[in-house]
């Protein structure tokens, strides 16, 4: 990429993306040239690698590791414990009746034991438990079907099973909506009792879903310094720039205005510039995929519409958006 300077050569923390396998052959032109490390957007997902009981789909996670090793990348896992996109079978023995505590940790334990175990000093870091906090009203947890079974230490359980299958790997909690304050004071809260609990618990996740205008810098900034009190690793695991306010229900836009590229620009330039401040404490920057061609937010949560919200165009070249990034 002659004049292009690379991104993961240009700042203090590690700078990688989430993939699909597809990727590996669509994206390797920007793949090994721009990211250090590359997560894989859903083929470690419960739901994906073990769909059934006594079976395990390794094919496509496989491939994305093998990758990762043959460029000299590292590799985030994603994610052992979520409340979303993890088969009925987890939850219900073959009557269609809830299994019991003791069930289900031996599920936990035996689904962490083999995924984690398979990538052992492959994986260097993973999401363990994935959005378990609440986002709004006074209870810290949100309602799910590993709370239900098993209460509250879930979570607590997952990672002493991710520890005891890879004692090398960094393990994280992970979530969204993580600079509003209500839900940023219930994370601290949650991990500042797993740390108290002698929990191996090393980071915090900040998923960095965000847009235009929201969360604003100074949340973003508040919400950091909150996490650093803990004395964790913080790493931005999912961060893209979305073009449309959540509220934002358009689906008339073929392609983006260059008032909406404008915008972008400056806002990913402010938000780098803002966190570049705080590489002290954050450890790495995973983009939630890699150019505007393939995005998770296209058609989500509104149905029928594009969204534009990486540094690569959907031809791979870089937006001014990059360009901002770069000099930030």
């Amino acid at each position: 990429m002659t004049g292009i300077p690379s991104l993961k050569s240009h700042f203090a923390f590690a700078i990688g993306a989430a993939i699909a396998p597809d990727n590996l052959k669509t994206h390797d032109d920007l793949l090994p040239y721009h990211f250090g490390s590359i997560t894989p957007e859903n083929a470690m997902k419960f739901e994906l690698i073990h769909p059934h009981p006594e079976q395990y789909r390794f094919e496509a996670a496989d491939a994305i590791v093998a990758y990762a090793l043959k460029h000299h990348m590292r590799v985030r896992g994603h994610t052992l414990v979520w409340h979303n996109q993890t088969p009925n079978w987890v939850f219900e023995d073959a009557s269609g009746e809830s299994v019991s505590r003791d069930a289900l940790l031996a599920t936990m334990k035996s689904h962490i034991d083999t995924v984690a175990g398979r990538y052992r000093h492959k994986v260097y870091a993973w999401d363990v438990v994935n959005e378990a906090i609440s986002d709004e009203g006074e209870e810290r947890l949100r309602s799910s079907k590993w709370r239900s079974a098993i209460g509250d230490d879930f979570i607590a359980q997952a990672f002493y099973y991710a520890h005891q299958a890879d004692t090398d790997a960094v393990l994280f909690y992970n979530d969204y909506n993580e600079c509003f304050p209500q839900k940023r004071d219930k994370i601290v809260s949650l991990v500042k009792d797993l740390i108290q609990d002698k929990v191996p618990v090393h980071g915090i996740g900040m998923q960095g879903h965000w847009n235009m205008e929201s969360p604003t810098l100074e949340q973003i900034q508040e919400a950091i310094e909150a996490y650093a009190t803990l004395g964790l690793q913080i790493q931005i695991t999912e961060l893209d720039l979305s073009m449309f306010a959540f509220n934002d229900k358009r689906t008339d836009l073929q392609h983006p205005t260059q008032q909406m590229l404008d915008m972008q620009a400056t806002r990913y330039h402010d938000v780098f510039a803002l966190l570049k401040s705080y590489d002290r404490y954050i450890s790495g920057i995973t983009f939630w995929g890699i150019a505007d061609d393939y995005t998770w937010l296209d058609n989500f949560p509104v149905r029928g519409r594009k969204n534009w919200p990486m540094l690569f165009d959907a031809q791979h070249a870089p937006k001014a958006a990059f360009w901002e990034v770069i000099n930030s």
